[in-house]
């Protein structure tokens, strides 16, 4: 058991790396990103608070020569203040800077530029005005979000494009919190939102919320929903059994092995399925004990005509 422990287990998908980045979200992300190459908006892209890669190999794809891309996280580092640590050791107390690493090799030849340390240490690494593309998924206590708005704020290049996580979730209210203040008093406008995150701008959303909606509107598995909200609106996506985008296999992925007709459990008839999946199951168990032969007697009680 211990071997077992110490093997990693490397991942052949994406969707093999643990995390929570849904399928609509990698959606949006590949959009966005697709967006701003095909205008030719030039910055580096960065990301604060990476787990275990998911959504960092994503970003690492549309790494263009003459960009940066940056990771920030504490890893296993130590947090700066006592209720980070507590929020570390419980949520993310098996996260190591090894593992993130590995994940993210097996999709890309190269490490993006990984800063190890809190995310307020970020606008000393990252420069003013750099980036087109900024994730934020670190700490979930209202104090650090509300200073990571502010540094994703001065890293954006004009019309760049910030992500928030976890802004509705139940156990995160400090990001609702610090997300929702950010647009009513510090100039952030909502491009978009996803079940999980806030997609946002500060510059003008008008424009590339028209062809998100274009988009979205035709796509059989999205809903889509607007709102107006305190003179802003709201443009809202849901999945409706959403697919990931495609996304290159790893450097690991091995064809699954077919299993041969002989090896294979053999196939309930369709009324017999039907019947297990729609019947109670007190009723089911009773049918299979009418069923089973008797000692010493027939399969089934014959009973004359009258």
């Amino acid at each position: 058991m211990a071997n077992a422990q110490q093997t990693p287990v490397l991942p052949g998908e994406l969707g093999d790396v643990p995390g929570w980045f849904p399928p609509l979200d990698q959606t949006l992300f590949t959009w966005f990103l697709h967006r701003q190459e095909a205008r030719g908006l030039r910055g580096d892209l960065l990301e604060l608070g990476a787990y275990l890669g998911k959504s960092a190999i994503l970003l690492g794809r549309h790494l263009r020569p003459d960009e940066t891309f940056t990771v920030c996280d504490l890893f296993e580092s130590d947090a700066p203040d006592g209720a980070n640590q507590a929020e570390a050791s419980k949520s993310y107390a098996s996260l190591t800077r090894q593992a993130f690493e590995r994940n993210y090799l097996s999709f890309h030849d190269t490490l993006p530029r990984v800063v190890q340390g809190p995310s307020s240490v970020i606008t000393a690494e990252v420069g003013a005005g750099t980036c087109r593309f900024v994730h934020i998924d670190a700490s979930h206590l209202y104090e650090h979000v509300y200073d990571d708005i502010g540094a994703a704020r001065d890293l954006l290049v004009p019309d760049g494009i910030v992500v928030l996580d976890d802004f509705r979730s139940e156990h995160t209210p400090g990001v609702s919190v610090a997300a929702w203040e950010a647009v009513l008093n510090r100039g952030l406008r909502p491009v978009c939102l996803s079940t999980q995150k806030l997609y946002g701008t500060w510059g003008e959303p008008a424009a590339v919320q028209e062809e998100l909606l274009a988009v979205f509107r035709a796509r059989e598995d999205c809903g889509v929903s607007v709102q107006d909200a305190a003179g802003h609106r709201l443009v809202r996506f849901r999945s409706h059994g959403m697919r990931p985008p495609e996304f290159p296999r790893s450097r690991h992925y091995a064809e699954p092995v077919p299993v041969p007709a002989s090896a294979r459990p053999p196939l309930r008839s369709r009324s017999r399925r039907l019947a297990v999946e729609l019947l109670p199951p007190i009723v089911t168990r009773a049918v299979r004990r009418a069923r089973r032969p008797r000692p010493g007697g027939p399969r089934t009680r014959s009973f004359p005509r009258p």
